[in-house]
């Protein structure tokens, strides 16, 4: 067995990809840091699909389920061979990502975003370091992504902020993330709060009861509470930011942040308007 240090994924314990390990028969816990599915045609396949006479052009967001950025990527490169199939058809496309491994990739990426066809959004859970170690290990630390956030801005490329997931009682600096972030240079922001879909429910309250046993009880009522009194409500309408007194209440505060700050709601906008499908230069095919 390869013992690269490099296999093994960030292990964030909210992540809401987890269960996807179970639909492959594999466990949501260790499995899903340890066991990877490295989809390594995937820069083929997009070229073919963006080729396609009948592909209608809009952005693409890299990295909304599992960080695209994962330690393997240091080896196999996917992520940058994808950029670099979208630079070629000048694609629109954004990143989100918890990884200092996106400055890498600043040599593609800022010129599409000099041409407004690409945008970084940097996830900052908290600001405290103690705590994202044990939220999200193996993800670069606060101080690094905020760096991240600063050298991606001075490079020209658009940046913003997610502060998700807000989990009541556990990371309450919701505020000092986005005056940080801000400093860095991002201009939006966005925040989800806590996803607790199918296996990931079990694995957060064992979490709790590890590192938080004294309230473990009262973070999962508030969960509940803005989940209609459920550990999870899959309601597309109110999945992402949850519904109730609890969700208002973190809604208003990262309203009244935001707009002290003078931060954007709306993520930047890109051009699709330059996409050329992959093929279209040069003499082509004759048939």
């Amino acid at each position: 067995m390869n013992k690269s240090p490099w296999r093994i994924n960030v292990g964030c314990i909210y992540c809401f990809a987890r269960p996807t390990h179970s639909y492959l028969n594999l466990s949501p816990g260790l499995d899903f840091e340890t066991k990877l599915i490295a989809k390594r045609n995937v820069a083929e396949l997009l070229r073919v699909e963006l080729a396609r006479k009948s592909y209608k052009p809009s952005p693409i967001i890299i990295g909304t389920a599992t960080d695209c950025y994962q330690p393997i990527e240091r080896e196999l490169r996917l992520t940058r061979s994808v950029i670099e199939v979208l630079k070629d058809a000048r694609h629109p496309f954004g990143i989100i990502t918890k990884s200092s491994a996106v400055e890498h990739d600043l040599d593609l990426i800022a010129p599409m975003a000099a041409d407004h066809l690409a945008a970084v959004y940097v996830t900052i859970t908290t600001l405290d370091g103690e705590l994202a170690r044990k939220l999200e290990p193996r993800a670069a630390a606060p101080h690094r992504r905020l760096r991240t956030l600063r050298t991606l801005a001075e490079a020209g490329v658009p940046v913003g902020v997610s502060v998700g997931p807000q989990i009541p009682f556990v990371n309450e600096d919701m505020e000092q993330v986005l005056e940080a972030a801000w400093d860095a240079g991002a201009r939006s922001a966005f925040y989800t709060v806590i996803r607790l879909p199918w296996e990931v429910a079990p694995l957060f309250k064992q979490w709790l009861e590890l590192h938080y046993p004294q309230r473990a009880g009262r973070i999962m009522e508030r969960i509940r509470e803005m989940r209609g009194g459920k550990d999870y409500d899959a309601d597309f309408a109110t999945r992402m930011k949850g519904s109730g007194v609890w969700a208002d209440l973190i809604r208003q505060r990262f309203e009244k942040a935001t707009k002290r700050l003078g931060f954007s709601n709306d993520r930047t906008p890109l051009d699709l308007s330059a996409f050329r499908p992959p093929g279209a230069e040069g003499q082509g095919s004759l048939f």
